[in-house]
């Protein structure tokens, strides 16, 4: 019989791999080592091939697309809910590559769009600023607490921690320590200011992808995003019209209320934190700084921020904004328009 729909669970080294025919009779069920998967995919004739989004999926997907097969990822909790009622309790390989197959035919089913090499490489570019962001995090709040062990206080913020730092390792820092101290903080000191060396080497590599990316340049022109989050936007979002509306756009990034309603009644609690992490933090930040500038510069923002501002708190503001910030770059990404501060929708009859 010929496959009509696979389902492929990937791994390490083995991969289980359920295909079914037209009719739903199960075809093939077996395990491939990683070296088997493409020669046998290779062997079929084109089908329908189901994979959840995870490590190392848009590869494989890009590699079956080659091959003449049609790939679709799905998130893998949507996937859950196909595994047999007789099995949910147990999982392996086999019974989630059955629930894959399971799933992918759905037609109420959500889809990953497949990403390139070039957005999984400019992607690679802010996984390595978050890395070292947090690295560098540690490093000088390990100085500060060690500092303050010995009754120096450094005022707060990252160029003061990082001008004490290099005051230390060119021995300008005039501080009484034991000799042992002074050697593990000046180590600190060093290794602190080599990471912060190399994020500014990768601040302005994403700022020079910024100006070459046309959908990132279009972004930028929203306040509050800039070259980090237009790139970031650019390289997750592969395809922004399989969104119906900016509301569903701001949904997948998990800055919708959570739905609690029931018997008519519309309870609404805190926001779902549904979607990417890394992107939903972005427009938070970004609209945080917004929030500072409208509170030391009230006339230079839009005016219906500082008004925000009086009906919430700052941190409720912060993610009011960034949900809107949200909506905003599905329209620009969806129209190929650029930020217009004044824009009136246009009312259809």
């Amino acid at each position: 019989m010929e496959i009509s729909t696979i389902g492929l669970d990937l791994a390490k080294n083995v991969f289980q791999v359920h295909g079914v025919d037209a009719t739903g009779a199960v075809v093939v069920r077996k395990a491939l080592r990683r070296a088997q998967v493409l020669p046998f995919f290779a062997k079929l004739t084109p089908c329908l091939v189901g994979i959840e989004a995870c490590g190392t999926s848009h590869h494989w997907a890009r590699e079956l697309t080659s091959l003449g097969h049609e790939v679709r990822l799905m998130p893998p909790a949507y996937v859950k809910p196909y595994v047999k009622p007789y099995v949910k309790r147990g999982k392996n390989d086999a019974v989630d590559a059955e629930a894959i197959c399971e799933a992918v035919t759905r037609p109420t089913m959500r889809f990953v769009a497949v990403k390139s090499r070039e957005q999984q490489a400019a992607l690679s570019l802010h996984r390595a600023r978050q890395l070292l962001i947090g690295q560098r995090t540690q490093l000088v709040n390990l100085m500060r607490s060690q500092l303050a062990e010995f009754g120096i206080v450094i005022p707060v913020g990252l160029e003061r921690i990082l001008q004490t730092a290099r005051e230390i390792v060119d021995d300008e820092a005039r501080i009484d320590l034991p000799a042992q101290a002074v050697d593990v903080i000046a180590m600190l000191a060093r290794q602190a200011l080599e990471i912060h060396v190399r994020l500014r080497e990768l601040d302005r590599r994403l700022a020079a992808l910024k100006r070459s990316d046309k959908v990132a340049c279009r972004l930028a022109t929203i306040p509050g995003i800039g070259p980090v989050g237009a790139t970031a936007l650019a390289a997750s979002v592969t395809d922004p019209h399989q969104f119906r509306s900016g509301r569903e756009f701001a949904a997948w990034l998990g800055l919708t209320p959570r739905q609690k309603s029931s018997g008519g009644k519309e309870r609404l609690g805190r926001i779902t934190k549904m979607g990417d992490r890394y992107l939903r933090q972005l427009l938070v930040i970004g609209a945080t700084s917004m929030i500072r500038r409208a509170k030391q510069k009230p006339d230079t923002v839009d005016p219906r921020i500082v008004a925000l501002l009086a009906r919430k708190p700052a941190r409720v503001a912060s993610v009011a904004m960034a949900n809107k910030m949200a909506r905003i770059a599905w329209a620009v990404m969806t129209r190929d328009q650029v930020y217009r501060a004044h824009h009136v929708p246009i009312l259809t009859a």
